[in-house]
């Protein structure tokens, strides 16, 4: 088989080359075409002769195309991977400490609370003119295939007003299927799940061994486990008081709701700080921060140590090579995908982003009907969609009253602070993202007027959060090589979270 395969911010070590390895175990695509684009050149340049040692070492005869040139990368693409993160670790720490100084303590900061949603910001506009070029350059059936966060909102923006369509792939629900089997003492093959929500608000509304339903006996069962039950709190706390388990990690749900992160002295009761993903306040902005640091210092031993092997024992659990060999083979595949929910939830809105089981085949991705979730489930997802189509719809218009609509709506912003607290944060943030916000020019200069009158709420300038940790020097990371490798080249930062202490 040839198609093009094109992958936008492919400086993106983690996701990049481990995508690639699983595209290219598939026997029949040993031929594709791909393409790499990137507007940081150093990074691109690293990872394309890091994959192309890898492609080589595998005995293939692939020529990766690499440039910074966008819609010459886009030209005939078929599949298109989007893993950008606009404006780097620069703008991500400001959506994490900017929050800090009104009272705002995230784990992460880039799917919903304040962070998430100027991450929204930043990256609807450019996804927009993504897909712009997509479909002036693409193959006219092209599939944009979505890893960037916040997850709904830029697949909602994508699929509304970019013109392509465009579906969305994460990795959460698979960590608590696996969560479920341990809690059973059973391999994960042999418990059959079926997850419903949104975006790292799924929920397992269905778990089942030999036919035999396991959701009655889950709570009892995690609050057993000599390791969960210290790494979950926030999640078999949900499990206790609205029935099901989340698919999102400990840290990442606790700052979706309005009531574990909401009193700095009592985060700690709720997080655990033997992994980042358990709670550490912007803890993935840490990890992200020492991966790219080591990966920038350490590339020249990458080179040297072996390549990735393309075989289907060393095939990762992301979805994107699974649909595309399901659409281009036949081959059935289901997953859980992010798509529009057309009905398929019957008590979430239809214009909302969804995540639910789906089958991939030669007729395309078809999405299983779910009906109602239950209703305490329904309505946590139902406050968070608020949010995304308010942040959705600020970003399209460059509307700064739905921005800061959307900010007052979100529960954990608006458990912590007034609403003139929120009016001031939205003005600090819209001017730290100056250079990526441009539909926000008339706003940022009335913010800029606002902050500069003196007439100023009091904040917590040099607040640091109730758990946050130094930020690994690259000599530190040296003492453990491999678990800074591991870091460094994991589309997933979290996927051991059990494992570390």
């Amino acid at each position: 088989m040839s198609f093009k395969v094109v992958f936008i911010g492919a400086g993106s070590i983690g996701f990049t080359r481990g995508l690639l390895r699983d595209l290219l175990t598939v026997k029949e695509f040993q031929q594709i075409e791909v393409s790499f684009m990137d507007i940081n050149s150093h990074n691109l340049e690293m990872v394309t002769e890091l994959c192309q040692r890898d492609i080589q070492e595998n005995g293939l005869n692939i020529k990766i195309q690499s440039t910074t040139n966008r819609r010459e990368a886009l030209k005939d693409a078929k599949y298109v991977f989007c893993t950008i993160r606009l404006g780097g670790l620069e703008a991500f720490a400001t959506d994490v400490d900017i929050p800090l100084k009104y009272g705002v303590d995230q784990c992460v900061g880039d799917t919903l609370c304040a962070g998430g949603i100027m991450y929204g910001q930043r990256g609807i506009a450019e996804m927009l003119d993504i897909c712009r070029d997509i479909r002036e350059m693409a193959s006219p059936d092209v599939l944009l295939l979505n890893y960037s966060n916040p997850m709904a909102m830029l697949t909602w923006a994508c699929n509304k007003y970019g013109g392509v369509r465009t579906i969305g792939l994460c990795h959460g629900v698979q960590h608590g299927h696996q969560q479920i089997a341990d809690v059973y003492g059973l391999n994960k093959a042999e418990v059959d799940i079926i997850c419903a929500g949104i975006n790292h608000q799924t929920w397992y509304i269905s778990a089942k061994h030999q036919g035999k339903d396991l959701t009655a006996g889950l709570l009892e069962a995690f609050e057993k486990h000599p390791e969960f039950s210290r790494t979950e709190k926030v999640r078999i706390d949900m499990l206790r008081r609205f029935g099901y388990y989340s698919t999102e990690s400990n840290g990442h749900l606790s700052e979706y709701l309005p009531w574990y992160r909401k009193r700095s002295a009592e985060i700690m009761d709720w997080i655990d700080l033997g992994s980042w993903i358990n709670g550490e306040t912007g803890g993935y902005l840490r990890v992200c921060t020492e991966g790219r640091n080591w990966f920038e210092t350490d590339f020249p031993n990458w080179m040297q140590d072996p390549a990735l092997e393309y075989t289907a024992e060393n095939r990762g659990e992301e979805h994107g090579s699974y649909i595309i060999e399901g659409l281009e083979t036949g081959r059935v595949y289901r997953g859980h995908f992010n798509v529009v929910n057309n009905g398929v939830i019957a008590n979430l809105p239809n214009d909302a982003i969804i995540e639910a089981p789906g089958y991939v085949d030669h007729n395309g991705i078809s999405m299983a009907l779910v009906g109602e979730l239950p209703l305490g489930l329904a309505a946590v997802c139902n406050v968070s969609i608020s949010v995304q189509r308010l942040a959705v719809e600020a970003a399209v218009h460059g509307d700064d009253l739905l921005l800061r609509q959307a900010f007052m709506m979100d529960p954990l912003v608006g458990a912590v602070c007034n609403p003139k607290e929120i009016w001031q944060m939205v003005d600090e943030m819209l001017v730290a993202g100056e250079q990526w916000l441009p539909q926000y020019g008339k706003a940022i200069v009335a913010a800029k007027e606002r902050l500069a009158s003196g007439e100023l709420v009091p904040t917590l300038a040099n607040n640091e959060g109730a758990a946050r940790l130094k930020v690994k020097t690259v000599d530190e990371m040296r003492q453990d090589r491999d678990a800074a490798n591991k870091n460094a080249g994991e589309s997933d930062k979290g996927k051991d979270r059990e494992k570390v202490h």
